[in-house]
């Protein structure tokens, strides 16, 4: 299976009186698409670009595993358990929801503040609430592929999902190639690559904002033979493996 999302698919949201523009990859909020709720384990991939100054008032989460990647300006992630922590462009934030907490988000910074909110449900309910902040995955000191390619491989045991980051060589070049897992989940965060399947056996480009699903056809435990062909020089994605969905699989 092979499901394409335009950038502009998704459903746009937000309060612009307040300086919050998001969009949603999934059912939102008001945005209730019952086709649409989640996709293995992931149930939310909203990107949120908010003016300076601008934020979320203290809110609460419980049972839920909460992945944010800054891709431009600053964050300032503080909640109930005491924690304030500034999240910078290129770094990884988790928030592990547990039993219960409640956090305040906002732009710390001078100018816009983007990044990508992801949410997965836990494989468990309750627990500790935990939190962590992985300073720029993809920067100097990270891992390179062969190529000079820059990969990061982010786990979040909670949900029994790896998050994969990459970015190619300078010059561009090869896609990373994609996990196999019973769920995959693709976003274009800059620039542009290639995706062939045999759905889609000619190729098709996905620009920044774009996502791709892939998921074996009917409960398969073959991956998907989708693989990633040329990319843009400064293009950055990130690839969610799932290998578990609570309830039916979606």
């Amino acid at each position: 299976m092979l499901i394409i999302q335009r950038a502009a698919e998704r459903y746009n949201g937000g309060d612009p009186a307040a300086g919050i523009d998001t969009w949603h990859a999934f059912a939102f909020a008001g945005f209730y698409d019952p086709d649409n709720l989640r996709f293995g384990s992931l149930t939310a991939c909203n990107e949120e670009i908010l003016a300076p100054g601008a934020g979320f008032a203290e809110h609460p989460h419980r049972d839920t595993e909460i992945v944010s990647w800054v891709l431009e300006g600053e964050l300032r992630h503080e909640d109930s358990a005491g924690r304030s922590e500034l999240v910078r462009a290129g770094d990884l934030q988790w928030l592990s929801a547990g039993s219960g907490v409640r956090h305040v988000e906002r732009n710390a910074g001078p100018g816009t503040l983007r990044f990508l909110q992801m949410w997965l449900l836990p494989a468990k309910s309750g627990g500790e609430p935990g939190h962590r902040v992985v300073r720029r995955p993809l920067g100097e000191g990270g891992r390179r592929a062969g190529d000079g390619a820059a990969m990061a491989r982010c786990p979040v045991p909670g949900a029994d999902a790896v998050l994969h980051l990459w970015r190619p060589a300078p010059g561009g070049g090869p896609g990373p190639e994609l996990p196999a897992a019973p769920w995959c989940y693709l976003h274009v965060a800059r620039g542009g690559v290639s995706l062939v399947a045999p759905e889609r056996p000619e190729g098709v480009r996905l620009a920044a904002g774009d996502a791709a699903r892939v998921a074996p056809v009917g409960g398969s435990a073959d991956p998907h033979p989708a693989r990633l062909e040329q990319t843009e020089p400064g293009t950055e994605l990130l690839v969610w493996e799932m290998h578990s969905t609570p309830g039916p699989p979606s």
